[in-house]
């Protein structure tokens, strides 16, 4: 990594050489925590007797905390800078995860939600600040390679989370069905098997302290200059631009269609006209729908150098089309694989929406990272109503919601195919009133 100055929202910084591996690390815990809710859905569906779009609500609560801490996430780095933010988020993490001890005592499902938007609190505090931060630490010109490099290390998290937590979480499921339990012993089974989702909660916050400890200790490896005073919705203005507002609907709608995905995808590789798997066996393949966009990532930060990013974002947006097209209309191996396949184009959208959105912003690039944040919030609807079309009409109809989803993703591909010029060649200082 190159030394030397950076601009973040408050004025010019410098970092030390670390710095990068820092951000990486970041990227590598968020995303394997945020992949865990594929592991919980169907545990918690089947525990707890719930439909579809009833345990969607585990998306709900997990992502509606973007809609609601991005903004003041934003005014925290710019207030405290970048390191301490981190801190507060890793260890507002640490809290989540420690909620679910209470709500396994208990065994009840409200409970699951609040820990999880506890959880997901400190998550969009740590993405508020990982997003510009990676983005600064080079050229604008490679700014969506070196941030599409950055997820990748988020998607070897998405990896390794998953298939980790199938076994410690979803291995029971095989032997005793919840269904054929009522009372006593319906309540008994709830609680012993909720304490597996405690246990394997309570060892990510000792590892999420070990972090945050880390991250406090190096705090001064970034040395900022103080924020200028605005008001936390001053960021809302930055959506007259048409580019910034359209790749905001964008981050919307594609976290609303990965997590939709995601979601069903264990329930969908056990039908019986897929490929019949037990709930363990199917969490053991979600993996490859994130480890596809771990090496999507590393295949895009190259291909993301040689041709315009909206060109690669409006194929990658086709090629998923075409994924859900040919999974909703045949079965078997070809259907489940279809599926899965689709995580290896997912790979580039969100760094390279992201960076085709916030071009331009300058010094405004936290402000803008708070209100992209914000449109996380797709990952708590777009779920909801792929559920519930789930619920009325089954699992493969139910694909027609993210197919949706990317359709606009490949029109803003599109449209942002070719650079900014106007907005570059703005001074820093111009900004929006």
């Amino acid at each position: 990594m190159t030394s030397g100055p950076i601009q973040n929202a408050g004025g010019a910084v410098s970092y030390r050489p670390d710095l990068q591996v820092f951000v990486f690390a970041l990227f590598f815990v968020f995303g394997g925590i945020t992949s865990l809710n594929d592991i919980l859905i169907p545990k918690l569906k089947a525990l707890f007797s719930l439909s579809y779009a009833e345990v969607m609500l585990v998306q709900s609560a997990f992502f509606a905390a973007y809609f609601i801490v991005s903004i003041p996430a934003a005014a925290l780095v710019k207030r405290i800078g970048y390191m301490r933010a981190a801190v507060v988020g890793l260890l507002t993490m640490t809290a989540g995860c420690l909620l679910f001890v209470p709500a396994s005592a208990g065994a009840v499902f409200p409970l699951f939600l609040l820990a999880l938007f506890v959880l997901a609190a400190g998550i969009t505090t740590v993405q508020v600040v990982a997003n510009p931060l990676i983005s600064m630490l080079g050229p604008r010109a490679t700014t969506s390679s070196r941030l599409t490099f950055a997820q990748a290390f988020n998607s070897l998290g998405t990896t390794i989370f998953p298939y980790a937590g199938s076994v410690l979480i979803l291995g029971t499921l095989a032997t005793v069905d919840p269904a054929t339990l009522a009372g006593a012993a319906l309540d008994s089974f709830r609680r012993a098997e909720t304490q597996v989702i405690a246990h394997t909660y309570l060892g990510l916050s000792c590892a999420l302290l070990v972090l945050a400890g880390i991250v406090w200790l190096r705090r001064r490896a970034l040395v900022e200059a103080p924020a200028a005073d605005t008001p936390i919705l001053r960021a809302f203005n930055l959506l007259a631009r048409p580019r910034f507002a359209f790749g905001t609907l964008c981050i919307f709608l594609y976290v609303g269609g990965e997590v939709a995905i995601g979601s069903v995808i264990v329930n969908y590789l056990m039908q019986g006209n897929v490929l019949g798997f037990s709930a363990e066996q199917a969490g053991k393949h979600v993996p490859y729908y994130w480890g596809g966009a771990m090496v999507g990532r590393f295949v895009g930060a190259y291909l993301l150098r040689l041709y315009p990013p909206g060109k690669v974002l409006a194929a990658a947006a086709a090629s998923v089309m075409a994924l859900l097209l040919i999974s909703a209309n045949t079965t078997g191996p070809v259907s489940g694989w279809s599926l899965l396949c689709i995580g290896l184009f997912n790979s580039i959208m969100f760094p390279t929406v992201f960076s085709l959105a916030s071009e331009g912003l300058n010094e405004r690039a936290a402000e803008g990272s708070g209100v992209i944040c914000v449109a996380i919030v797709g990952g708590a609807l777009v779920p909801l109503l792929a559920g519930a079309t789930a619920d009325a009409w089954g699992l493969r109809k139910a694909l027609a919601v993210p197919a949706v989803c990317y359709c606009v993703i490949l029109l803003f591909g599109l449209y942002a195919r070719r650079p900014m010029i106007t907005d570059n060649a703005r001074p820093a200082s111009a900004g929006l009133a």
